[in-house]
């Protein structure tokens, strides 16, 4: 019985096959499928500070930060290998925050979604941002979906 349960007491950190940045998943919302995307936003960024309670309440509780996991990660095969499958679900998720009043100021009536992944690197004291993939604009509703342009 203990066999079974030592790998949960102590786990293996093999599991990560390279460290690196996380990439960034950022947005635009245009009004024209033609308009150039001038006003980018990080999706769901870190918070600068976290009062003692909110962490203790995120060690319990806390599954935006899990969805946003697992958007970095679908980010990160997405770059590794592209698929229109992983673009659709990070255009989808992202609407859908939207239209839940995650981004403000952002209007979602006749509107379209740009989605981009960023990944930022540390070169020597240098921090680069390399634009990685930027989506094809899909039409935004007000329910958080997006359809095919």
């Amino acid at each position: 019985m203990f066999q079974y349960l030592l790998p949960a007491l102590i786990p293996s950190w093999r599991f990560f096959d390279y460290i690196a940045p996380s990439p960034r998943i950022e947005f635009a919302v245009v009004a024209k499928v033609d308009d150039p995307a001038t006003r980018w936003q990080e999706f769901r960024p870190r918070p600068v500070h976290l009062s003692i309670a909110a962490m203790l309440r995120r060690l319990l509780w806390n599954p935006i930060w899990n969805e946003s996991l697992y958007m970095a990660n679908c980010a990160e095969q997405f770059l590794e290998k592209p698929s229109a499958m992983r673009a659709n679900e990070l255009l989808t998720r992202v609407a859908h925050g939207i239209a839940h009043g995650e981004a403000s100021g952002m209007a979602t009536g006749s509107a379209y979604l740009i989605v981009r992944i960023v990944v930022i690197k540390r070169e020597g004291k240098q921090i680069t941002r390399r634009v990685s993939f930027i989506s094809s604009p899909r039409r935004l509703d007000a329910a958080g979906n997006t359809t095919a342009s």
